[in-house]
Order: structure tokens, then sequence, then C-alpha cells
């Protein structure tokens, strides 16, 4: 089963991520998924955790995730006030949107680091609320760059399936963006 934890703001996406993942996984063919949020009464702007689980089995399990093995944060600023690797496995993958390189962070020596710019990615293909940049699809497509369970066709697919039209195509094109721009460590 792979755990994925997503960090964000309330407002960037973070649990429509965790949906949209699990629908393209199970365009995949996974048969076990799950996708849920976490969040306090304070939702725009505040940290936010959404989570997903994908399986090739019945998924039973009903608790938030303690040990993802791939964290995702959206706002780079929360690695200033959440210990975002906490609970990581070690042999986990940390992916985040930021301007840096994976090695400039001093937890890329435990763990894999995979960096992409997602807020360019979407200020580039217009997904602003407000003109702030909306990097949920973005960021999922550095999801099969760190992880062979999930394919980019199926998040792609699951994207134009949950925005129709030229809203659709405008995110799968930024997924797609986004894989082939990820950098990854080690």
């Amino acid at each position: 089963m792979l755990e994925i934890l997503f960090h964000g703001r309330g407002g960037q996406g973070a649990v429509t991520a965790a949906n949209v993942l699990v629908a393209a996984a199970l365009r995949d063919g996974h048969k076990g998924v799950q996708a849920f949020p976490l969040f306090g009464s304070e939702r725009r702007g505040a940290p936010v955790k959404a989570f997903a689980r994908i399986s090739d089995t019945e998924i039973d399990l009903r608790s938030q995730i303690y040990n993802p093995d791939i964290t995702i944060v959206l706002d780079p600023g929360l690695l200033k006030l959440v210990d975002v690797t906490e609970g990581l496995k070690k042999d986990g993958v940390l992916v985040l949107n930021t301007t840096l390189k994976p090695g400039d962070f001093e937890f890329s020596n435990k763990f894999r680091v995979a960096t992409v710019d997602a807020a360019a990615i979407a200020i580039r293909h217009k997904l602003l609320v407000g003109g702030i940049p909306i990097i949920n699809t973005p960021i999922l497509g550095c999801v099969p760059k760190v992880s062979d369970t999930v394919s980019l066709g199926a998040i792609e697919d699951a994207i134009r399936a949950q925005w129709k039209g030229e809203a659709g195509e405008r995110n799968a094109l930024a997924a797609h963006e986004a894989y082939e721009q990820t950098e990854v460590s080690r």
C-alpha cells in the first residue's frame, strides 16, 4: 500500500489533489483507494493536511496517515512551521513546491527529495484564483516521477475528468510540465 500525505494551506487544493490522485489510481487498475482531509475550523490560508492511500486490494484501515511513503508540500513556507518529515518512512520521498534544488535541503541526506516550481507552472497555465497560483494539479505531475504506482497518463485523464474543457486541458498540461521539470535526488 502506498500512503501519501499532502501538506498545504487551505485553498491551495491539497484535498482536491488527493481526490484526483486516487481517481487516477483507479484508472490504473488499483482496487483500494482512500482520500480524506484533516483541517480545523480555519480553512483558507491555515495549514491543512490531506491523505491518499492506494492499494491493489481493499483498504480496511480508517485512520490518518502517520508514516507516509511520500510527503508532498504545496507551500514551501510550511517548512519553517511544520516538521514535514515527521513520520516519513526511511526510504520515503519528500516532494516540494520550490525554486530550490533537491540538494539544497538539509534533509536530502535522509530522504529522497523531489523539487519542482509548481507555482511558476500554475502561473504559466493560468491556474489562478484571485491572482494566487493553485498548484494542486502541477504537483500531481511529480507523483509518477517518484513512484511507479500511478501513471502520468492516468493523472492527466483524472484531471480532465475533474475539470472539463479548456480548464481540464490547462490543468493536465500543467501536470505534464511538472513531471518533465521535477528533479529528484539519489
